[in-house]
């Protein structure tokens, strides 16, 4: 029996406490259960004595519910882009500089870029998020139908990573979503990038910020950055919003770049920026305090930078904290 499971596994048998109406005697669980000995191997008993001791929380599912990123753009921006977060992020760049310029070597991501995610993700590292992360993903998998399929499989990525790295999985901690670390990592992405940047035979996303900063990257480089390309976003002209609302209603909004800006450039639309017309671009745009919107052009790594979260709110603030990080140092 794995040594860490079999610790929680006599401690739940011994505990007078262990409550006989708990997670693991619910159905689903239970096929859950099955389903990870079958596929994977796991012991039942040893599975049974971790979800005995799982809490599902509905203030999990009431923060799902809730996501900064229905926000408006001007109460969006301030949550991340403050002077504190700059000076933090200038303070972080200049600490690890060394290694933020290998991974920015190595990978083609901009330093800035790495910082500015790692911010946006955990203030640097200092909020790592304090739910236990085998209640956020059970609680999401089993009692979250919108979105269970995809906290499931999160789910079986967790024990795998747990079991992988020796790790014991009711001690960990996270977001409410269950994202882990320092770069807020889901399981999935953390046993698919995360990087032994220290050379140390360890992926430690928790306390090592070189191996945090190299994992950054090299998802970013896995989820198609590409690094000859330094033109990220740029601000848009609109001359006759109206009528390039009406032309392009399909596209507004989305993030992926997938519209030639020759064909905005008819509407009107210019941009300060050179932009060769056959540039594909998504035109995404920010609300104002008075109602007013700013357009802007995507490019193909703000689209990447989306892969992390899927906003053009998340892209935009990463971006703008990266410029005010790069403009500090």
């Amino acid at each position: 029996m794995h040594r860490s499971l079999l610790i929680i596994f006599i401690t739940l048998i011994l505990s007078p406490t262990l409550s006989v109406a708990n997670v693991a005697n619910r159905d689903d669980v239970q096929v859950f259960i099955d389903t990870m000995v079958s596929k994977h191997g796991f012991d039942q008993d040893e599975l049974i004595a971790v979800f005995s001791n799982v809490d599902i929380k509905q203030n999990i599912i009431e923060a799902m519910d809730r996501p900064a990123e229905r926000k408006a753009w001007h109460e969006y921006r301030p949550l991340f882009i403050t002077n504190a977060s700059v000076d933090n992020g200038v303070e972080y760049y200049k600490k690890h500089q060394a290694a933020l310029e290998r991974a920015q070597d190595q990978y083609g991501v901009p330093a800035e870029i790495i910082v500015a995610i790692i911010g946006v993700e955990t203030r640097y590292g200092t909020n790592k998020g304090s739910y236990a992360v085998i209640d956020a993903l059970s609680t999401l998998a089993f009692d979250y139908p919108r979105r269970s399929p995809f906290f499931t499989k999160e789910l079986e990525e967790y024990l795998l990573l747990t079991r992988e790295e020796n790790i014991d999985p009711l001690s960990l901690k996270g977001s409410y979503a269950g994202a882990m670390g320092t770069p807020q990592f889901m399981p999935s992405s953390y046993r698919a990038y995360a990087v032994d940047f220290t050379s140390d035979g360890k992926r430690n996303l928790w306390d090592n910020d070189t191996d945090a900063i190299g994992s950054v990257a090299n998802y970013l480089k896995a989820n198609g950055w590409k690094g000859e390309e330094s033109t990220i976003i740029v601000p848009a002209n609109v001359s006759d919003e109206k009528q390039l609302t009406a032309s392009h209603s399909s596209i507004i909004g989305k993030i992926k770049p997938e519209t030639k800006i020759e064909s905005l450039k008819q509407q009107g639309l210019t941009t300060d920026t050179p932009i060769d017309n056959n540039q594909l671009v998504a035109l995404v745009s920010y609300e104002n305090k008075d109602g007013s919107l700013d357009y802007w052009l995507g490019m193909h790594n703000f689209y990447v930078i989306t892969t992390y979260n899927r906003s053009a709110l998340y892209a935009m603030a990463v971006y703008q904290l990266a410029q005010e990080i790069k403009a500090g140092v």
